[in-house]
């Protein structure tokens, strides 16, 4: 049934429960900072094992890039970032690519190779991108899974991390239709700025409001 009430809303923030193609609050917003699900089926060895004790705790999606295309399609062409991986193509328009370095680990990637991938890709769209012209790749460590801080989420992005990127962003409202955890919430809102986020997995939505109503800063 059509939502017509958001999950989690303060001052601040207001986070949806469902897909983001039938929720549309996030399109009011001025600029898209978000890590949508793009082709890779994610899955860690942590996951395999609660899928093997037939708990799935996957990223919804993450078979295909539909999900992200259709949402880009949906935004047009006004300002975003975009996480995404070298291994899936890119979305169309991209202006250039943004290097998270993942400074304090380096994963699996081929083992065959003597160079394990310690990167993501972060897409930069449209224009009015603000701040002191900087690196290209922006350093700054990972959540291992054994952080006393880490979000249960497959995939949780730093706090830090985002708001490095959003400092740059334009100003107005950020909107995130792929919300997970919530760290671009989290981040919009410790720099003083709105943010409207959208996640369709309501454990997830569950997890990014304790952290909103718990005013974790990281």
């Amino acid at each position: 049934k059509p939502v017509s009430e958001p999950y989690y809303r303060d001052e601040s923030v207001e986070l949806w429960h469902g897909d983001c193609l039938e929720v549309d609050a996030w399109l009011q917003a001025d600029v898209l900072v978000t890590d949508p699900p793009y082709g890779m089926a994610y899955e860690s060895n942590f996951n395999r094992d609660r899928r093997n004790a037939k708990v799935g705790r996957g990223v919804a999606g993450d078979g295909t890039t539909e999900s992200r295309d259709a949402a880009l399609s949906m935004w047009g062409d006004r300002p975003g970032l975009v996480f995404g991986t070298w291994r899936i193509a890119r979305p169309p328009a991209v202006r250039q690519v943004l290097i998270w370095h993942k400074s304090n680990a380096v994963g699996m990637g081929d083992l065959s190779l003597p160079w394990g991938p310690n990167h993501e890709d972060i897409y930069v769209l449209g224009a009015g991108f603000v701040g002191k012209r900087g690196s290209s790749v922006i350093p700054h460590p990972l959540q291992m899974s054994g952080d006393a801080d880490r979000p249960d989420h497959p995939t949780p992005k730093p706090v830090g991390l985002m708001e490095a990127l959003i400092e740059k962003c334009p100003r107005g409202v950020v909107a995130d239709p792929f919300a997970g955890s919530g760290s671009t919430l989290i981040a919009a809102r410790n720099l003083g700025r709105r943010a409207i986020g959208v996640e369709i997995d309501e454990r997830y939505c569950e997890i990014a409001a304790h952290r909103l109503a718990q005013g974790v800063l990281l």
